[in-house]
Formats: C-alpha cells, sequence, structure tokens
C-alpha cells in the first residue's frame, strides 16, 4: 500500500505548540514500541526501504527537480545546489547505504560490560536506545534517509525537520519509509517528517525535554547556535567544517597535490571539505606554484598570506576572516608557516574542531601533530573526506560531532544509543 502523506503549510497548523506537542508523543509512543522490535524486523524495514527507493526513482527525482528549481528563490549557489541535487546514481548510492547499514551489528541489547560481584550479583552494562530524537538539518535530501535508517536501527523515534529548500525531496523519500514502516509491521510514527517549514516549530519542539531525547542539528552556524541557545535537552552540535591540511617539510609532494586537491574539490560543499590549506616554508616554493596550477584547473579562488601570494599565480589577499571562515565553496586559505609548531597554533586559532591532516613522510612529524592537534579526526597522508561514517565503517551517519559528550566525530548507531544496568540477583539483600 502507499502512505499519503499530509504536509501541511504554516496557514494550516494555527496551534503550533499543540501540533509539535502531537508530534513529540506519538514519537515517545513509537519508541516503545520500537524498544520491543526486533533487529530482523528493523533491518526487513531498511531491506525494503531500499526496494521502494529502486522501484519510485523517477517519482523522488521528479520531487527533486521542483527543489532544484526553486533553488534560486533561496539563493542557493553552486556548492548548495550539488547538495540538494539528485541523481539516479545518488539514488543507488542511498539504497545502497540503507543496504550497508542492515549488514551493521544491532547495537541494542550488547553488553558493554559485565561482572560478577562477591555477593554473586550479576551486573550487566547493556547498550539501550535514547528514545525519540529531533533532528534539523537543511539542504541535502539524502540526509532525510540516512537519519531515518540510523534512528530506527538503534531503535529510536525520529522528527525530521528538514530545510525548506529540500522540501519536495523530503516528502518523496517520508512517503517510502511510512510505507516500509507499515509492511514490516513496525510503528508507523517512528520516523515523521514536520508538516511545516516555519521557523517557530523548531523552538517548540526544543522545549520538549519530557518528550524529546535528544536533539541533533546539523546545518549552518546560526541554526547550531539557535538549537544550543534553545534546547532544553542534550544536544550533539555539528559546528562549522574549517577543515585543515598541512603540507610538512617531508611530505611527498605528488602526494600532497592530490591530496590537496581531493579534500578541496571532491565535494567542496561538505563539511569536511578542506578550507585552508598550511604549507611548511621549506616547500612552499616548490609546492606551491604546482598547487596553484592545480587549483587554478579546478576554478579554485585562493586566499593567501604574505609569503604564499607572490608564489601562488592568480591569488588574492586573505584577510584574518578568510583563516576562520567555512567556505563551503570553491575557496581556500593558504598560509606558509616556518615549521610543524606554527601549523599546530594556527589550527588550534582558527579550527572548528572537524578535521586536520597532516601530509608527511616524518613518523615523528606525524606523531606530534596527532597527539597535539584536538579535532574530531587527525588525518594523515589521506584526504580530510575520509571523516565520513560510512569511509569509517559505521555505515550512514546522522552527523559528525564537534563536541566531547556524548558523541565525537561520525554519529553512526552507537552514537545514538545509551546504556543501562541490569542487576541479576537470587535474593540477596543489603547488609
Amino acid at each position: 500500500m502507499e502512505t499519503a502523506v499530509n504536509v501541511a503549510t504554516t496557514a494550516t497548523i494555527p496551534d503550533l505548540k499543540s501540533y509539535t506537542r502531537e508530534v513529540a508523543e506519538r514519537a515517545q509512543q513509537a519508541a516503545r514500541g520500537l524498544a520491543l522490535a526486533s533487529g530482523g524486523q528493523k533491518d526487513d524495514w531498511l531491506r525494503r526501504s531500499a526496494e521502494l527507493i529502486r522501484a519510485r526513482g523517477d517519482e523522488i527525482l521528479a520531487a527533486n527537480e521542483q527543489d532544484i528549481a526553486q533553488a534560486p528563490e533561496y539563493g542557493l549557489n553552486a556548492a548548495a545546489v550539488d547538495r540538494l541535487r539528485l541523481t539516479p546514481e545518488r539514488l543507488e548510492g542511498i539504497a545502497t547505504a540503507l543496504e550497508e547499514v542492515v549488514a551493521l551489528p544491532n547495537p541494542v541489547g550488547e553488553v558493554i560490560d559485565s561482572n560478577i560481584r562477591p555477593n554473586g550479583l550479576e551486573v550487566l552494562k547493556v547498550r539501550v536506545p535514547l528514545g525519540v530524537v529531533f533532528f534539523i538539518y537543511e539542504s541535502r535530501p539524502n540526509v532525510t534517509v540516512d537519519a531515518a535508517a540510523l534512528c530506527v536501527k538503534s531503535g529510536n523515534a525520529v522528527i525530521l525537520r528538514g530545510g525548506k529548500e529540500a522540501f519536495h525531496s523530503n516528502q518523496a523519500f517520508y512517503a517510502i519509509l511510512q510505507e516500509a514502516l507499515s509492511d514490516v509491521g513496525l510503528p508507523e510514527q517512528a520516523v515523521q517528517l514536520v508538516e511545516t517549514t516555519d521557523r517557530d516549530a523548531v523552538g517548540h519542539f526544543l522545549r520538549q525535554s519530557d518528550k524529546i531525547s535528544v536533539t541533533i542539528p546539523r546545518g549552518g552556524k546560526a541554526l547550531i547556535e539557535r538549537v544550543a541557545a534553545e534546547a532544553t535537552m542534550p544536544v550533539i552540535k555539528h559546528y562549522d567544517g574549517n577543515c585543515h591540511v598541512y603540507v610538512d617539510t617531508a611530505a611527498d609532494l605528488d602526494a600532497a597535490l592530490r591530496i590537496v586537491i581531493n579534500s578541496k574539490c571532491h565535494r567542496p560543499g561538505v563539511c569536511n571539505a578542506a578550507e585552508s590549506l598550511l604549507v611548511h616554508r621549506e616547500v612552499a616554493e616548490t609546492f606551491l606554484p604546482k598547487m596553484a596550477a592545480k587549483f587554478a584547473e579546478q576554478g579554485v579562488e585562493m586566499r593567501c598570506c604574505e609569503r604564499s601570494l607572490p608564489l601562488m599565480p592568480g591569488a588574492v589577499p586573505a584577510t584574518r576572516e578568510d583563516f576562520a571562515d567555512e567556505f563551503l565553496d570553491l575557496i581556500i586559505s593558504i598560509k606558509v608557516v616556518d615549521d610543524l609548531q606554527a601549523a599546530i597554533d594556527h589550527i588550534e586559532e582558527f579550527s572548528s574542531r572537524h578535521t586536520e591532516a597532516i601530509v608527511t613522510n616524518d613518523l615523528a612529524a606525524s606523531r606530534r601533530f596527532c597527539a597535539a592537534v584536538d579535532s574530531a579526526a587527525v588525518i594523515v597522508n589521506a584526504s580530510t573526506r575520509f571523516n565520513d561514517g560510512g569511509q569509517f565503517g559505521l555505515g550512514a551517519e546522522i552527523g559528525i560531532s564537534t563536541d566531547k559528550f556524548h558523541a565525537r566525530g561520525p554519529c553512526g548507531l552507537r552514537e545514538l544509543t545509551s546504556y543501562k544496568y541490569l542487576v541479576q540477583g537470587a535474593g540477596q539483600i543489603r547488609e
């Protein structure tokens, strides 16, 4: 059967407070049902969702075309439109990602630790779902599927609040996800799409700590700051991705060219794309002119410090703000540094604690960089683009946290769980 989706406008929801309360209550009820569902049932839902995405690709792509057509109204740049756009290949990737989640171990019920006390009590520390996840995200419709997959597999109900830019695409995916829930006998309200793009609805959800266990915002800095300020429940934050690549004096410069180009240009509009390039002064004169030519081929705007500017034809001077920016576009800031410590100091000052990479064949330098740089992922001799749940073997991810509590880096299934203690006795009483 096909589940009808009732997506309303703000005008048809006169009482946002009541509406958001009802959504949260339905999610809480669904979470109770999911807690009792078997791992096989949840995997059946993932497989059925993948099957329906493949069968209805034309419908999804038609909905996505409506969003692409409206993109100029929202002032989206080329990188943002790329994040929004779906293609047959990307749809296949989304379906495949669902099947990859099927292959991942079910985290619910995993015994994290256990011991038997001298009095005979058996104490187990067991992984359990968080409960209800309120997930806010912007213009990447594939995230609708990724987030739902991870939440349901880990036993959580999810309330999805996508951006207006992907409104029609999200509707199309939501219809499929709910139909699949019904088909396998799971609670249909385990996945809910917020029926309005009114920003005030977000505020109402953020005040419902008695129903919603955690909020996860995934989007621009303004969104994250608003959620962090207003939320009454825990927040797993995904702040800026001002990612750095440092090319050390002991770097393989040919490898460095490939790594920097991939880090910056592979998908410039995503959070793990490199935004800043640091180069040791001893290799700057050799490396930077070659790097400039590669950037020019890719149409990258280069914003350079005083020392790198003469070495990079076509570059413009960088401001201090450029070194702090997450461009999410074909723009990069570039600085020549005196040594490894100067690179570390620059990263400490400007990094958003997301992803940093070093290119070097000096083992001591790589170890020092890894120890000193305090980011969610630190990468040696590889692209920053590898900081990704799928690339780390987690399956799809719900985001990359730049927090330290309770999750850090790519958030997969285990990061969407907590734990409780189960104690098995045989009539013991405390003396």
